[in-house]
């Protein structure tokens, strides 16, 4: 069984309720289907029930009776999802007739949702920018206690078994923050450890990586890494870390025993923590085009509950299978 059809599978053992706000976007109802056909999620879609079911017959969609439909506009949680809404804005001066308007927009009201226990997780992004995405998931959910930074992690999946867990690797931060601080690098570490064990279900063996390894390089970018490597090993002590690293020293046994042969990381990393956004993104993408690894996500860490957010250029396929990630995630927390 691959990684795609384990996620799935953990995904039917406890189905978690997962808003898909962007009902009347194409992909998303036929993603729809195929989720509540294979039991991976209990699908929520926000939006006008008659719009909804008509697109839904246009394409040929017969069992969305099985998902719950939300109206934003008319809904009994209306005036609670308001109050809720306001309650979390007004130190911001939302007032409540700008509540009122904002619970009507899907993307509120799918973290609204979440936040009053009414939902698990949401996935979105095939119709709107990651910004708007977002934008209410920040105001709304907000992040994990004691985490500042959302990072996204992406599931690399190899042909070449020998590198990271039987040809698995995951990749962050490649989708959120541009340049993160050593304790915000220290904390994006330690997110996508738990990430590695609730989703792709192997023991993280985290590296951090730089363009030193152990000393062979002095600059400022260096001992941000150094820094981190420290912090994040505070913040978890049970788990395997260890920085400062070179890619190849990272993934590579018999180039890391070369450059830190002390390291119980070098050479059998699965996890790779990029020190900027600019690399883990040319990194992610150069590995998925040049070595033809599927790449999975950007799955987001650090929320206080799993919301994640597609590609535009996503596919149906794409869609379900973050869903059935998020439904593990929601499963986790």
């Amino acid at each position: 069984m691959g990684l795609i059809e384990q996620i799935k599978a953990k995904a039917k053992e406890n189905p978690q309720r997962i808003v898909l706000p962007e009902s009347l976007e194409e992909r998303t109802l036929q993603a729809a289907s195929q989720i509540l056909s294979e039991g991976i999620a209990r699908v929520i879609l926000t939006g006008d029930p008659a719009a909804i079911k008509e697109k839904a017959s246009g394409l040929g969609i017969t069992n969305l009776d099985e998902a719950r439909i939300i109206d934003p506009a008319k809904h009994e949680k209306k005036e609670v999802y308001t109050d809720l809404l306001t309650d979390l804005r007004k130190h911001k001066g939302m007032t409540r007739d700008q509540a009122a308007t904002l619970v009507e927009d899907p993307l509120y009201l799918a973290t609204l949702m979440i936040k009053n226990g009414d939902a698990d997780g949401e996935v979105a992004g095939a119709a709107n920018a990651t910004g708007d995405v977002l934008r209410p998931a920040f105001q709304v959910v907000k992040t994990l206690p004691g985490i500042k930074v959302v990072s996204g992690a992406f599931i690399m999946m190899l042909s070449k078994k020998e590198f990271g867990e039987n040809g698995t690797l995951v990749f962050a931060d490649c989708a959120v923050h541009p340049d993160p601080t050593a304790e915000e690098l220290a904390q994006i570490a330690v997110a996508t450890g738990h990430t590695t064990r609730a989703i792709a279900g192997f023991n993280p063996r985290v590296a951090i990586l730089s363009f030193s390894t152990k000393g062979s390089a002095k600059h400022p970018m260096v001992d941000k890494v150094i820094e981190a490597t420290r912090l994040a090993k505070e913040m978890a002590p049970e788990m395997e870390i260890d920085g400062e690293l070179q890619a190849d020293a990272a993934i590579m046994e018999s180039v890391g025993k070369k450059k830190a042969p002390d390291s119980s990381i070098a050479g059998k990393a699965n996890v790779l923590i990029f020190p900027s956004l600019e690399t883990g993104n040319i990194a992610y993408k150069l590995v998925q085009r040049l070595a033809g690894a599927q790449a999975i996500g950007p799955v987001l860490q650090g929320m206080a509950a799993p919301i994640n957010d597609l590609s535009r250029g996503c596919s149906v396929e794409d869609i379900v299978n973050l869903v059935a990630i998020t439904a593990n995630q929601a499963a986790t927390q």
